[in-house]
């Protein structure tokens, strides 16, 4: 188990360059696997998340090679349909590969996905779709696997109860090599979609945004080959521009502007901290001012929810109370208490809501009264060292960035879920003047 050793205090300056998009290149890679010719993508995350991916696929019988950030898959053939356990367990992902797997072999034996416990997060929605698509799906809980076969995918009408990027991208791909027309009512309109949507009409698909929340895609019998290029990771870009601020720093993120933070900058400005548009990329400062302010995560376009808890950071350096309100997953705020440790002035809560079938995106039989979907946030407070464990990717970067701003030396353990998002991430925080080290435990 490794460990991060963090003396804070340091003001981060410099240049950064941010990963491709995780949730891009995660289902590129799947989307890949949908024909027998070699396709390259460029600009991949170097993070544990994608190692897993490639591990599953090089378990299926495709090959895979990779050369600095580009990797090159050949999905040739596949040597079975079954994915393992102990790799899905690890990555949410895993559950894609039912759709290339059912297109090409008519069989997909899928675990139960793992990845960040943010909830329950089920993959009901996911196989509800594929089934009416002409495929049988059954959940054997003796071996917590789902079991599916098709004679043949075939286009189908499909309205998603809520926003599912996931489900949405699933249905994608399964629809990108059926029989007919598909059209996904209600489907997420999250920007890695569009890369996802990209790559595949470069594969010889033919999918596109057809109205408001709608997709078309018509079937084609066979994709081929297609080079591409993975988008700037819209939630690396929040994380370095909060860092710049509290550390009292000045951080230009390079291609910062061509990800889709519009949400983020709009919150963003509204603090008062510095920012300066430039044609390569943003500069992140800090000045006299940060004021605090209210944030409800939701749906694109929405404030994505991967950046609630580092924004839940920054307002504890900003002056006034804010609020920040989780409507996308029940359970996402677990790294609260790390901050009320580090002496933050934060209180949980959970606010009343008129209509919490329409607000919440998560299924409400899945909450719990344990959990909380608030924090009210009082600043400016002065952080100080402490011993955390990281709960997942997302509340990992929120406790890395405060033991930056914090007095003396903090220690963060677990931070293997750290890796599964963040390429890098101590080394890129080092070269811009953090005192940060990783440690490995025996």
């Amino acid at each position: 188990m490794d460990k991060f050793i963090i003396t804070g205090g340091k003001k981060l300056k410099g240049e950064v360059s941010v990963s491709g998009a995780k949730n891009a290149a995660l289902k590129a890679l799947v989307a890949a696997c949908l024909t027998d010719e070699p396709v390259t993508i460029h600009n991949v995350p170097l993070i544990a998340d994608f190692f897993v991916m490639l591990d599953i696929m090089k378990e299926l019988g495709v090959q895979a090679s990779l050369h600095d950030h580009t990797v090159k898959v050949h999905a040739k053939k596949f040597a079975h349909s079954s994915i393992p356990l102990d790799k899905a367990a690890l990555a949410r992902t895993s559950s894609m590969f039912i759709a290339p797997l059912l297109a090409r072999t008519g069989e997909a034996i899928i675990p139960n996905p793992g990845g960040c416990r943010l909830g329950a997060r089920p993959i009901d929605r996911t196989v509800d779709g594929v089934e009416k698509m002409n495929a049988v799906i059954t959940y054997h809980s003796e071996d917590g696997y789902f079991h599916a076969r098709t004679e043949g995918l075939k286009g189908a009408t499909y309205r998603f109860h809520k926003n599912t990027h996931t489900g949405t991208e699933t249905m994608i791909l399964a629809a990108a090599l059926a029989e007919g027309t598909t059209i996904l009512e209600n489907a997420a309109e999250e920007p890695e979609i569009d890369d996802l949507i990209a790559l595949i009409n470069e594969m010889g698909g033919s999918v596109g945004r057809t109205g408001k929340r709608e997709i078309t895609i018509f079937g084609v019998k066979k994709l081929h080959g297609a080079e591409f290029t993975i988008s700037p990771d819209r939630i690396e870009v929040a994380t370095f521009a909060i860092a710049a601020v509290i550390t009292g720093g000045d951080i230009f993120i390079k291609d910062a502007h061509k990800a889709a933070i519009d949400a983020f900058m709009e919150k963003f400005e509204q603090t008062g901290a510095g920012f300066e548009m430039k044609e390569n990329g943003i500069r992140f400062y800090a000045n006299d001012t940060l004021r605090a302010v209210d944030v409800t995560t939701g749906i694109y376009p929405g404030f994505l929810t991967d950046w609630q808890a580092p924004w839940a950071v920054l307002m504890t350096q900003a002056e006034g109370t804010s609020n920040i309100h989780e409507t996308v997953f029940e359970n996402k705020l677990g790294y609260v208490p790390d901050l009320k440790k580090m002496g933050a002035k934060a209180m949980l809560f959970n606010p009343k809501v008129k209509d919490p079938e329409s607000l919440y995106n998560f299924n409400l039989e899945d909450d719990k009264p344990e959990y909380f979907h608030a924090v009210k946030v009082e600043g400016p407070t002065q952080l100080h060292n402490a011993v955390m464990t990281t709960l997942d990717i997302r509340a990992g970067a929120a406790i890395v960035l405060a033991a930056l701003a914090a007095e003396d030396t903090s220690t963060i353990f677990g931070i293997e879920k750290l890796d599964r998002g963040y390429e890098s991430f101590e080394k890129r925080l080092a070269k811009l003047g953090a005192d940060i080290k990783r440690v490995r435990e025996d």
